[in-house]
C-alpha cells in the first residue's frame, strides 16, 4: 500500500489543470478553464476545470472530482494505480508500506487488472530481449538500426523483441505466477492439447508497443523480419477487455503534448510513419495502426485538436482510404487538408531522406484542402467528360452534405462554383439531395440507443421540494461547513457557529430522515467529524473515492459560469458567500416548513382510516400553528 506522506506529496505537487490538458483541449475563461466532455459526445463546452480548488466539474455526464478521480474515470485506473501514474509524472518517489496481500485483496484483483500487470511484464521481457541477449541484438537491434532508428528513439517507443523460441514469453510469465487463462486472455500465448506448454503469438518479431492515451500498454504490433514466411506481415494483439484497436491511436501517448500545443496533428497508417516523423522532430503524429479510421479515434484527436492533416501514400488504396477518412473527420466537425507523397514515398521513407525543416516545409505547401486534394483526383480520369466531371462534382458535395455547420458547408459549396464554374443554385440543390440520402442511409442501418437511467433522486426532486431543499443545505455544508456565523441566542447574545454546525443541528431535530442516500452519507462523515472537533467539507469528500460524493461535491464547488467583471463599469455584485449568515438561516427556515407541510400531509392522509379521529385533527392544528409562525420568521428573514 502507498503510504499516507507519498499521497500527501503527490496531492501536493498535482496540478489538475496539467493533469486533464493532456486529455481535454482546455481554454481559459476567468478564473477557470472550459472544453468539451471526455466522457460524452457535445458541441458546446460544458466541462469545467478550477484550479484555485484544484478540481474539475463535467455538467454534461455529471461527473466530477480531483485529479486522481479524473484518472481513474478516463484510464480506468484504480486508486493507487492513478497515485502511481501522478506520482511518476511529477517524479515524486512512491514509499510502500510492504506486507502481503491478503486472501480478499487478490480476490479482487480482476481480469482487467490482470490484463494490464501481464502486458506490462510482456512489455519488460521483449524489451529486455533486445538489449541484453544475442538473438535480439543480432537480429531485432539489428533490423531497426537497418530503418535507421537511433537508440534514443527505440527506447522512447519501448520497441523489443520476441525471441524465435516458440514459447520463450509463456515460459517466463508462468515462472512468474501468471496463470494459463490470463495469458490467453491477453492474447499473448495460445495453449492447446498439443502445445500444453503454450506458444508465443508474436515469436520471431519485432514488436510495437500500443499505449493508452496515458502510457499504458494494451496490446502489441509485431513485424515479422523472414521474407519468405507465409505469414502476416503485420500481426497485432486480439480485442480484449482493455484494447479495442477501434479505439486507440498509435502514437498518442508519445504525441498528445506536442499536438495539443501546435493545436494541429499529423494522422498516418502505420507505426513506423509515426517513429520515423519523431525522430525527425516531428511529434505531432498519430498513426490509425493499419486499420480503418474510425470515430472514436477521431475524438481522440478532437480532444487535443480540430485540426489534422492526412498523410497517404499515393498510391489507389491510399487514396481510397484518405475519401473515407475524409468524410468521417468532416462529422464530427474537423477542419482536414490532405497530402499524399511522391510515388514509391511513405511517411516514414520521405522523413528519412529529408531534413525536419524540409518535411514541414513540404508538408505545409503541398497539402490541400479536401476540395482542391478530391478535385485533382477526380478530375484527372474526367478529363473532358462531362458526365465523368459531373460525377466528381456530386462527390465532392457528398463530403460536403458531412459537414453539420451552415455557414461551413456554405462557404465549401461557395469554393466548389467558383472553382468548377457552377452556380451556387444547382449546388445548393445537390447538396440537399445528398443530405437526403445521407440521412436515408443513417436511417436504415440499425440504431442502438443507450437509454440512460435516471436516478430516482432526479425524479424526486421534480416533485419533491423537500428533498430540493435537502439537496441545497447540503451544497452549503459542502461549499461553506468551515464558514463562522454569528447568531443570537434567546437571551440576545451574541455567539459563534459554523455553517457545518447549524445545518447539522436542525437536521437532527424532530426525527427528520434525509431523503437521499448519498445525502445521508455525507451527513454521516460530517457528524463524524464534528464529534472529533473536525469541520469536514469540500475536498475532504475526494478522498473517499466515491464516485457519487465527488460529482456531488464538485457541483457544490464548480460554476457552471462566471460573473462578469462587473466592477469595472462600477456595478457591484453581491456574491453568495457575502450573504451567508442570511441565506443559510432562510433555506433551514424553508426546509423546516416544507418538512411541517409533508407531517401535515401525511395526516390528513390518514384520516380515512384512522380510528382516532380527533387526535389527527388536534395534530395538524399544532402544525398549522407551527407553519404560520415559521412563516413569520421567514418573512423577517426576507
Amino acid at each position: 500500500m502507498i503510504t499516507k506522506e507519498t499521497i500527501d506529496k503527490i496531492f501536493s505537487a498535482i496540478r489538475v489543470e496539467e493533469i486533464i490538458g493532456e486529455y481535454v483541449q482546455l481554454k481559459r475563461t476567468g478564473s477557470n478553464y472550459k472544453g468539451l466532455s471526455p466522457f460524452v459526445d457535445e458541441k458546446t463546452p460544458s466541462f469545467v476545470v478550477s484550479p484555485s480548488k484544484q478540481i474539475w466539474k463535467d455538467f454534461s455526464s455529471g461527473k466530477g472530482g480531483t485529479a486522481i478521480t479524473f484518472l481513474m474515470e478516463i484510464e480506468g485506473f484504480s486508486y493507487p494505480e492513478a497515485l502511481r501514474y501522478a506520482a511518476k509524472k511529477y517524479g515524486i518517489e512512491v514509499e510502500e508500506n510492504l506486507r502481503e496481500l491478503t486472501e480478499e485483496e487478490r480476490k479482487a484483483q480482476t481480469d482487467k487488472d490482470l490484463l494490464y500487470k501481464i502486458h506490462e511484464v510482456a512489455n519488460h521481457f521483449f524489451q529486455e530481449q533486445l538489449y541484453d541477449t544475442e538473438e535480439g541484438q543480432l537480429i531485432g537491434w539489428a533490423y531497426f538500426k537497418e530503418r535507421e532508428l537511433k537508440s534514443e528513439i527505440i527506447k522512447k517507443f519501448q520497441l523489443g523483441y520476441s525471441p524465435q523460441k516458440f514459447n520463450a514469453f509463456s515460459q517466463y510469465a508462468l515462472n512468474k505466477g501468471y496463470g494459463k487463462e490470463i495469458l490467453e486472455k491477453s492474447g499473448l500465448s495460445i495453449f492447446s492439447e498439443r502445445n500444453p506448454e503454450g506458444i508465443d503469438r508474436f515469436r520471431e518479431r519485432v514488436i510495437f508497443p500500443i499505449q493508452s492515451f496515458s502510457g499504458r500498454v494494451l496490446g502489441f504490433g509485431g513485424r515479422i523480419l523472414k521474407s519468405n514466411e507465409k505469414s502476416a506481415k503485420y500481426l497485432n494483439s486480439p480485442e480484449t477487455e482493455i484494447y479495442h484497436k477501434s479505439q486507440v491511436l498509435y502514437g498518442l501517448a508519445q504525441s498528445k503534448q506536442a499536438i495539443s500545443k501546435e493545436n494541429y496533428c499529423l494522422l498516418v497508417e502505420g507505426y513506423m510513419d509515426v517513429i520515423s516523423l519523431h525522430q525527425n522532430g516531428i511529434e505531432n503524429v498519430v498513426a490509425s495502426s493499419g486499420t480503418a479510421l474510425t470515430t472514436e479515434q477521431i475524438k481522440l484527436i478532437k480532444r487535443l485538436t480540430e485540426n489534422v492533416t492526412i498523410l497517404f501514400d499515393g498510391d489507389a488504396a491510399g487514396i481510397k482510404a484518405s475519401f473515407r477518412s475524409i468524410d468521417m473527420l468532416l462529422s464530427e466537425e474537423m477542419n482536414i487538408r490532405v497530402l499524399l507523397f511522391p510515388e514509391g514515398h511513405d511517411p516514414d521513407s520521405f522523413s528519412r531522406s529529408h531534413s525536419m525543416e524540409y518535411v514541414k516545409n513540404f508538408i505545409r505547401d503541398n497539402s490541400k484542402d479536401f476540395i482542391d486534394f478530391k478535385a485533382e483526383i477526380l478530375l484527372k480520369d474526367a478529363e473532358n467528360d462531362p458526365i465523368k466531371k459531373a460525377e466528381a462534382v456530386r462527390d465532392i458535395v457528398k463530403s460536403v452534405a458531412h459537414v453539420s455547420n451552415g455557414l461551413k458547408q456554405e462557404v465549401y459549396l461557395k469554393q466548389v462554383a467558383s472553382q468548377f464554374g457552377l452556380t451556387e443554385r444547382n449546388l445548393f440543390d445537390e447538396l440537399q439531395n445528398q443530405k437526403q440520402l445521407l440521412s436515408g442511409q443513417n436511417q436504415s442501418k440499425p440504431k442502438i440507443k443507450m437509454v440512460q437511467s435516471i436516478p430516482q433522486e432526479i425524479w424526486d426532486k421534480r416533485i419533491n421540494p423537500l428533498l430540493v431543499l435537502e439537496e441545497k443545505l447540503v451544497e452549503y455544508l459542502l461549499k461553506y461547513g468551515n464558514r463562522v456565523l454569528e447568531r443570537k441566542d434567546e437571551q440576545n447574545e451574541i455567539y459563534e457557529t459554523t455553517v457545518a454546525e447549524e445545518i447539522i443541528q436542525h437536521l437532527s431535530e424532530d426525527d427528520y430522515v434525509i431523503q437521499s442516500v448519498i445525502n445521508q452519507k455525507i451527513i454521516d462523515e460530517i457528524k463524524k467529524g464534528l464529534k472529533q472537533n473536525e469541520i469536514r467539507s469540500g475536498n475532504f469528500f475526494f478522498g473517499l473515492l466515491d464516485e457519487n460524493i465527488s460529482g456531488k461535491v464538485a457541483d457544490a464547488l464548480v460554476e457552471n459560469h462566471e460573473i462578469s467583471n462587473w466592477r469595472q463599469y462600477n456595478i457591484f455584485i453581491t456574491k453568495e458567500e457575502d450573504l451567508l449568515e442570511k441565506i443559510v438561516q432562510d433555506v433551514i427556515i424553508r426546509h423546516k416548513r416544507e418538512y411541517v407541510m409533508k407531517m401535515m400531509r401525511e395526516l390528513k392522509n390518514n384520516l380515512d382510516t384512522a380510528n382516532d379521529k380527533v387526535e389527527i385533527y388536534q395534530k395538524i392544528i399544532k402544525l398549522n400553528e407551527l407553519k404560520n409562525q415559521i412563516d413569520e420568521k421567514l418573512f423577517r428573514v426576507l
